[in-house]
């Protein structure tokens, strides 16, 4: 009977599991954040300890710089992007003729361009009507997702300066847990060389997404876009999320361009500029800073970015990478999680024994 029912146990487990994390999004966001944040910054934390910075100072130096960058460009941005939120009806306008003048020269369909004509009257009808009726509710909205995201982001960094400051009195907390010295040693063991990888990973991909951010930026600068700064901005949030942030970056990119030149070439080479940079950002300069030890398999990158963003939204989203990476390190030092850990490596297994090579006795 026990046997029967361990099944039906752990599908419970599970639902619970993950019905508690969406209850608790706005507390376990930020944690997790803070997390992420002070295990990225501990070794520097701990190499400026050494060169006689006590912790205490040295996390508050880090987390005021990390704060002072966040809000310099949120502040850079902010106008920017209310900007291209209010002109949103009249980009979508434009981008809906120009999509009817390019279907209409395509097919060249005379009986087209009465229905044209009707379709761009009710928008003109309609659209001042729209955009009156929704503004009440999207600045609500807006208002209270700035208040969310705030309270998130001083959590994060006011537990993070906590976590940085105690040194390593985390760390020995968790290594009294236990009795023994040898279990003490593999513990301590293990947390330190997850927080290394993990730390190297996170510290590598943020570098990697600040200079995709400032080449795409400048790129789109020299071809004519308007806000060049926050289409940089967004392609550094973007490229934490492998894959989908890419296909993002050039839906957008491509439709301000669109929207800007009226010539198909020139259209082109912006979003041909994010592609560029992506292909060169995955093939090469990834590979080359973070090495092959450190690829994770699409599918699982995939399930796990779909997931996190059904779980927690965007936040989820730019967190579902940085929590499975942390699970592959935690399987690669726990024995009985090796088998996750080979499924989530991009690696190919490494095969002992070759299955033709006979058995001995």
């Amino acid at each position: 009977m026990r046997a029967r029912s361990h099944p039906y146990i752990v599908g419970i487990f599970v639902i619970l599991v993950v019905n508690c994390l969406y209850l608790g999004k706005e507390f376990l966001t930020p944690v997790l954040l803070a997390f992420l944040l002070s295990t990225t910054l501990a070794p520097v934390v701990r190499t400026m300890t050494k060169w006689g910075i006590p912790p205490a100072i040295g996390a508050t130096l880090l987390i005021a710089l990390s704060a002072f960058v966040f809000l310099l460009l949120g502040y850079i941005t902010s106008g920017p992007i209310a900007a291209m939120i209010a002109d949103a009806p009249q980009i979508g306008y434009t981008l809906k003729l120009k999509l009817i003048g390019l279907k209409q020269s395509l097919e060249g369909a005379l009986e087209a361009t009465s229905q044209i004509e009707n379709v761009t009257s009710d928008i003109n009808d309609t659209n001042a009507q729209k955009v009156v009726v929704a503004q009440p509710g999207i600045l609500s909205r807006a208002a209270g997702n700035l208040l969310s995201i705030g309270t998130t982001v001083a959590i994060t960094f006011v537990l993070s300066l906590f976590l940085l400051a105690s040194g390593n009195l985390f760390y020995q907390k968790i290594v009294q847990s236990f009795s023994r010295l040898s279990d003490k040693k593999k513990v301590l063991r293990i947390v330190y060389s997850i927080e290394g990888e993990i730390s190297r990973y996170l510290l590598t991909i943020t570098v990697i997404n600040i200079m995709v951010g400032i080449f795409v930026g400048t790129g789109l600068w020299l071809i004519g876009i308007s806000n060049p700064l926050v289409w940089g901005v967004l392609a550094f949030l973007l490229n934490y999320l492998p894959y989908i942030g890419a296909l993002i970056s050039i839906v957008l990119v491509g439709i301000m361009s669109i929207v800007t030149f009226d010539n198909v070439f020139y259209s082109l080479l912006a979003p041909g500029l994010i592609v560029f940079s992506h292909v060169a950002e995955g093939q090469f300069l990834t590979p080359m800073l973070i090495g092959r030890r450190m690829e994770l398999n699409a599918v699982a990158v995939f399930i796990s970015i779909s997931f996190w963003s059904w779980l927690w939204g965007f936040i989820g989203a730019l967190m579902a990478v940085p929590i499975l990476v942390v699970i592959k390190v935690i399987a690669d030092h726990v024995e009985s999680w090796r088998p996750l850990g080979n499924f989530l490596s991009g690696e190919h297994p490494t095969i002992s024994e070759s299955p033709t090579q006979p058995q001995r006795d």
